[in-house]
């Protein structure tokens, strides 16, 4: 189980929207039963610059999930290079939104990612170490 949803600084708008989406009905169930809540960085401490290491090594010491965009390794604390030199069994994996554009537009696609969401997050135990998983 997890204690909440951490929407990067760069998606905070369609991670909101998409929570709200997984707490209507017909999802609602779903998100009742996870007991799941969106997480801002200011609640959780941490500052809107913080380093992806930073962010990386807060979801996991509070057992968030953090969902964020497609980003690129492009330093030693950039996201992929956490995930590959801190990366653990235990770990909770770090959500991507594949392609945000398609979320802005598409319905169906949002449809997709929050299916996809809920279903890692009803199984979470079993893909604890994976590192990154994409949504959709």
């Amino acid at each position: 189980m997890v204690n909440g949803i951490l929407a990067d600084v760069n998606v905070v708008g369609q991670v909101a929207y998409l929570t709200r989406l997984m707490q209507a009905e017909p999802w609602r169930v779903f998100w009742d039963e996870l007991g799941v809540t969106l997480r801002t960085f200011e609640e959780v401490g941490l500052a809107p610059t913080a380093t992806d290491e930073e962010v990386w090594q807060r979801c996991q010491s509070l057992e968030l999930v953090p969902v964020t965009d497609n980003r690129n390794e492009d330093s030693p604390d950039s996201l992929t290079a956490t995930i590959r030199r801190l990366n653990h069994a235990a770990a909770l994996p770090v959500f991507t939104i594949a392609d945000l554009d398609k979320f802005a537009a598409s319905r169906d696609y949002q449809d997709e990612v929050l299916l996809s969401l809920y279903d890692y997050l009803l199984r979470i135990e079993d893909v604890r170490g994976t590192g990154r998983l994409f949504l959709p």
